[in-house]
């Protein structure tokens, strides 16, 4: 009887000490470097293409900060928030039509932070999940949300 316990229990807690062997998802490789720093925003590339791009904001400042994609008007078309330093975060936006944006980082997420500006070209993208990097984005947000403690 205790023999089968014994094995019934490591049978159980086998997948839970394989899952910790298994590697960690890559960066994605064709994404746009940012490192932001207290005082500056550096972007790997100051053009993109229409349809969805993924940045990798990496914070090498001392205060924690954000990043945002703006549209004409200050409309956001994405962000991401609470990039502490030393850290690196993914953000995956769709930019369905060419024009001029710009980028920004917000050392202590207070003013309008550090804008760069950012060119889009290509050809009109309907806002489509084809490649399933939205739908990834939101799963990854969805866990940070409900990881986070709630303060009420």
């Amino acid at each position: 009887m205790r023999r089968s316990l014994y094995c019934v229990g490591a049978a159980a807690l086998l997948p839970l000490v394989l899952a910790g062997c298994t590697e960690k998802a890559s960066p994605d490789t064709d994404a746009i470097t940012v490192t932001a720093t207290d005082t500056s925003c550096d972007v790997s590339t100051a053009e993109g293409v229409t349809g969805h791009s993924t940045f990798a904001i990496t914070n090498n400042g001392t205060k924690v900060t954000e990043f945002y994609v703006f549209a004409t008007g200050d409309r956001a078309l994405g962000e991401v928030e609470n990039i502490g330093p030393g850290l690196t975060r993914q953000l995956i936006v769709s930019i369905p039509e060419a024009g001029e944006y710009e980028l920004s980082c917000r050392p202590g997420m207070v003013g309008d932070g550090v804008r760069q500006p950012f060119t889009v070209t290509g050809d009109s993208q309907a806002a489509t999940d084809a490649d399933g990097k939205l739908t990834e984005a939101a799963d990854a947000t969805a866990a940070t949300s409900e990881a986070r403690p709630r303060r009420w």
